[in-house]
């Protein structure tokens, strides 16, 4: 049987399909998935590394052997001269609130820049009753400096069994052992009266006209103030603006000289209707003077 193709024909060629098979397209859509591309290229890669990392690690030896790695290598950085913090320097406080925050700090020199808390150190001299701020830096290589801002001590506060600094917020500052000791440092008594110190201090500011008699202010009933003199004499003041009431009796002063009188209590209390309180000799003058004038009288 003879071939139907005639001999010296070629066989004709057979042509590829460009088109993608269906399994081919379907990848490469899938492929061009950011989501999926983004897990393929690092998550799972990532996944690996940490896996190795943690299988790794997860023997107590291989543990043991990283921990005096990474110790011996923050020893050896906090070793530097450079990282070393040899000093501590102090500004703005006297020399007793210096010591009170070197005793407060308890930092032993040399130490490592890595071993000061700067936060912690500042809650520790904000804690001191003297210190009103504080600023902590620290220099590498240098020093620790505390710039500190002291409270400046306004009254001394009298209470029962105490004598207190206080500054013009009514902040304690320090405990004082006796009256003498700061006699630069005007008296306030009375319960309430750390409450009222910057009040006190416009009273004492408008008696320095009789500052050489003014023994001190006394606090009534947590609402008023007593001006206390020499010889027991007393102003009483009102609750509701005492100094104008004090510039009145001081004006009274001025005119009739009713404070070297036998006065021992001016009573301001009602600013419209001033009292005084006379003394006994005051008492027995003015008998002896009525007396006179109804004989007088008499006659």
């Amino acid at each position: 049987m003879q071939p139907l193709r005639r001999a010296g024909i070629p066989a004709p060629e057979v042509r590829h399909d460009p088109a993608p098979s269906r399994i081919s397209y379907r990848l490469n859509r899938i492929w061009l998935s950011p989501v999926l591309r983004r897990i393929i290229t690092f998550v799972v890669p990532s996944v690996l590394v940490i896996g190795l990392i943690g299988l790794y690690i997860s023997n107590p030896n291989r543990q043991a052997v990283l921990r005096g790695w990474v110790a011996d290598i923050t020893s050896s950085i906090e070793a530097r001269p450079e990282f070393q913090i040899r000093q501590m320097s102090i500004t703005g406080a006297s020399p007793v609130l210096a010591n009170a925050i070197r005793e407060r700090v308890e930092v032993d020199f040399p130490v490592s820049w890595f071993r000061i808390e700067p936060a912690d150190i500042q809650a520790r001299i904000a804690g001191l009753d003297a210190v009103a701020d504080v600023q902590v830096t620290v220099e590498l290589g240098g020093a620790l400096n505390l710039r500190v801002t002291e409270r400046e001590p306004a009254v001394i506060w009298r209470r029962a069994f105490s004598l207190e600094m206080l500054d013009e917020t009514g902040v304690r500052i320090a405990y004082i052992d006796r009256r003498d000791g700061r006699p630069d440092l005007p008296l306030i008594t009375g319960d309430g009266a750390d409450a009222a110190v910057f009040e006190a201090m416009t009273l004492f500011e408008a008696a320095a006209p009789i500052n050489d008699r003014l023994r001190g202010l006394t606090r009534r009933g947590e609402r008023r103030w007593d001006v206390v003199l020499d010889r027991d004499q007393v102003i009483q003041l009102p609750e509701q603006e005492p100094r104008v009431a004090l510039e009145r009796v001081l004006a009274m002063q001025a005119a009739q000289d009713i404070l070297n009188r036998d006065i021992p209590v001016i009573d301001m209390r009602d600013p419209e209707r001033p009292i005084v309180r006379l003394g006994t000799e005051a008492i027995d003058y003015l008998r002896l003077t009525r007396a006179f004038e109804k004989g007088l009288a008499k006659k």
